[in-house]
């Protein structure tokens, strides 16, 4: 087994949270979430983050709006619903739990 490929799919496990995060604090439009993401070590191209965003859009987490740009087209901002907001708040309790859970087993395992 590749080490890359269990990267991969640990990243893609967590990149719906880390997105919901990011609108948690500021809308943002997907240049913006995608330059978040890299800041943070997590790479995502547009082709995967386009797709995430139509779909979380599609089940009422998050909306749009779209602002007129000086610099371009118009950009269009994303940002939570109050939908989105309350199943951020599960998954981010759901995170907790198992960053504790996963914590305790890997600290046992390092000693």
């Amino acid at each position: 087994m590749k080490l890359e490929n269990t990267q991969a799919q640990m990243r893609k496990g967590i990149l719906e949270f880390c997105i919901l995060s990011i609108l948690d604090k500021k809308e943002a439009y997907p240049s913006e979430i995608i330059d978040t993401l890299k800041d943070a070590k997590l790479i995502v191209v547009e082709g995967t983050l386009y797709p995430l965003l139509t779909r979380l859009k599609n089940t009422e987490l998050l909306t749009y709006r779209w602002e007129e740009s000086t610099s371009g087209p118009p950009r269009k901002y994303y940002s939570l619903t109050k939908m989105g907001k309350a199943f951020l708040d599960e998954l981010t309790e759901t995170w907790m739990e198992l960053n504790t859970a996963v914590t305790k087993i890997t600290k046992n395992n390092s000693k």
